[in-house]
C-alpha cells in the first residue's frame, strides 16, 4: 500500500475510535471539526489524489535524464528532487525507486550544473543515514565524488563533491577506507583515522579542501 494511503487508513481509525472527535457526542456549539493533524503532506496528496513523493522523485528524475528537457527546467527538477529527500524516509527510498544509480551517473554530466546538483544529492541523502551511506558506496559514488572534489574545473561543483564526501564517511568506516584508497598518498593521513571522530574526519576533509583550492580552471 501507498505509505500516505497507508497513515492516511490509520489516521481514520483512530479518529473513528476517539469519542472526542465526535461531533455528535457534545453539544457545545463551539466544537470544533477534528482536524488533518498527525497526517503528513504525503497522506493528504493521497486523499486528494495528488501524486506521491515517490512518485515525485521518480517523475524528477525523468525530466533530469530526459533529452528533451532544457537545461534549466533539468536544474529546476534537481532542486525539487534535493528537497524531496532531505527527509529519511524519501532517501531511504531512493534504492526501492532504483535511483541510485541514475543519480550517480549525473557526476559525470558534461554540465557543471549537472554534476553540482548531483553531488549536493548524494550529500544530502547520505548524512546522519547509515542505510543510505551504504547505498552510496554500493553504487561506487566515492570514486567519482574523490575525482570532482580534486579535479573538477568548476568550484561549486568541487564543494558539492567535498560536502557529499564529507556527509558519507562520517560515522561510517567502510566508507572512509574506501575514500583513503582513492585519495592522493599525500593527503592520506599518517595514523589511523577514525570515522566517528569529528576531528580525525576534519583534519582529512580539511586536507581535501586545501588540496581542491589549488585546482585551477
Amino acid at each position: 500500500m501507498d505509505p500516505g494511503m497507508n497513515q492516511l487508513l490509520k489516521w481514520s481509525i483512530e479518529n473513528s475510535e476517539n469519542p472526542h472527535n465526535d461531533l455528535t457526542a457534545t453539544t457545545d456549539p463551539k466544537a470544533e471539526r477534528p482536524s488533518g493533524h498527525g497526517l503528513n503532506e504525503e497522506a493528504i496528496r493521497s486523499l486528494m489524489g495528488g501524486p506521491s513523493d515517490a512518485d515525485l522523485m521518480k517523475s524528477s528524475m525523468a525530466a533530469i535524464q530526459s533529452p528533451d528537457i532544457s537545461l534549466d527546467n533539468k536544474l529546476v527538477a534537481f532542486d525539487n528532487f534535493e528537497q524531496l529527500i532531505e527527509t529519511v524516509d524519501n532517501a531511504n527510498n531512493l534504492e526501492n525507486l532504483a535511483l541510485w544509480t541514475p543519480l550517480v551517473a549525473e557526476l559525470s554530466s558534461a554540465e557543471a550544473g549537472i554534476r553540482r546538483m548531483a553531488a549536493w544529492c548524494i550529500g544530502t541523502a547520505v548524512q546522519n543515514n547509515t542505510k543510505t551511506q551504504e547505498r552510496a558506496l554500493a553504487v561506487n559514488a566515492l570514486p567519482l565524488l574523490v575525482q570532482l572534489a580534486l579535479e573538477d574545473p568548476d568550484d561549486q561543483v568541487r564543494r558539492k563533491a567535498i560536502y557529499a564526501l564529507s556527509s558519507e564517511i562520517r560515522n561510517y568506516p567502510p566508507a572512509l577506507k574506501v575514500m583513503m584508497h582513492h585519495l592522493p598518498e599525500d593527503l592520506r593521513p599518517g595514523g589511523l583515522v577514525n570515522a566517528a571522530d569529528m576531528d580525525d574526519v576534519d583534519k582529512v576533509m580539511d586536507g581535501i579542501k586545501r588540496a581542491s583550492a589549488k585546482v585551477t580552471k
